[in-house]
């Protein structure tokens, strides 16, 4: 940007004419050039070192005005570039065989004794340059994933029902939970159907055996909330979590991924209950915790004692020395 003084019809006019960056390198080498500025006073005024100046002055005399532009910056050579004979054999071989992709193309190129032989995402991208292959998007690293977690144990559990589990005498369900900071396996109870009575008698024994969480996530179930039902009343899970002093958390709708984690604990549990051969019946009976889900085990501190009682449906805590207040 510059200032013009326009003299004209008896008056003067300061008007602002917007250069280009080549007229202003071009008005730069002139001053240093015909008019005789120091190279450290042009540089002052358009703002730009001493050794901007020199380099301008430098492809000015070398290549006149058309040095004054700016170059591409394109290195002039790459030495790991892939050679153009290797690149149109692994065109052609993708045109010859189609259903090859890149680790197939480079065991080929390897038989065939190239050398140096690219890698397999260069050829990845050596046929996505071609238009032979459509491009994927990247699976994303592990690392890129943030794992969150509460600070320490028995904040929060989280309770999720896993269907589907066949056995010797029938498909059965669990009654699954976990844990949030310990990943310790608080509940993997076999039930004949889960409904509201089966699942609050595991939450009642999980508190009975555990202690009581500061906090419970689950899902929208109809065993776990009244949320979507037609009543307006709260259910006996709820009802639960209200005696006990628990805040209940439910996820957003169709999100099944929040409470992923507590039923990833019992996704051996199926091939478990398999390979021993029991019944339901018997594992109803005793209560059997179904082995290889536990990871870990729970203070006696923070133990509770939760009577349940089936016949009112209701539960209360006993809290103990060193439970929570």
């Amino acid at each position: 940007m510059v200032v013009v003084k326009v003299t004209g019809l008896g008056r003067s006019v300061v008007v602002l004419v917007e250069l280009g960056l080549v007229e202003l390198r071009y008005q730069a080498v002139l001053e240093v050039v015909s008019q005789g500025v120091a190279v450290s006073e042009v540089a002052r005024r358009f703002g730009v070192t001493r050794q901007s100046v020199h380099r301008l002055l430098r492809r000015y005399l070398a290549e006149g005005l058309g040095g004054l532009v700016d170059g591409s910056a394109k290195p002039l050579s790459c030495p790991h570039q892939m050679a153009p004979a290797v690149e149109a054999r692994i065109v052609e071989l993708r045109r010859e065989r189609p259903g090859w992709g890149p680790r197939t193309i480079r065991f080929r190129l390897e038989a065939e004794r190239v050398v140096p032989l690219p890698g397999r995402s260069s050829i990845y991208r050596c046929l996505v340059r071609h238009g032979l292959i459509e491009p994927e998007a990247r699976r994303r690293k592990t690392a890129d994933y943030k794992r969150r977690e509460r600070s320490r144990a028995m904040e929060l559990w989280q309770m999720d029902i896993v269907g589907g589990v066949r056995i010797v005498d029938g498909v059965r369900s669990i009654v699954s939970g976990i844990d949030d900071h310990s990943r310790f396996v608080i509940s993997a109870r076999v039930v004949e159907r889960a409904t509201a009575r089966p699942v609050c008698d595991a939450l009642a024994w999980s508190m009975r055996t555990h202690g009581v969480p500061q906090e419970i996530l689950t899902d929208n179930g109809k065993v776990f909330t009244g949320r979507f039902g037609p009543g307006t009343g709260e259910v006996l899970f709820d009802r639960i979590c209200r005696e006990n002093g628990i805040k209940h958390i439910l996820t957003a709708p169709r999100s099944p991924t929040t409470t992923a984690r507590s039923s990833a604990g019992t996704r051996r549990c199926p091939r478990v209950l398999e390979w021993t051969g029991v019944s339901s019946r018997s594992l109803m009976r005793r209560r059997n915790w179904i082995a290889g889900c536990t990871a870990t085990t729970t203070s006696a501190a923070t133990r509770a004692s939760v009577m349940w009682s089936p016949g009112n449906g209701s539960a209360r805590t006993d809290r103990r020395a060193g439970g929570r207040s």
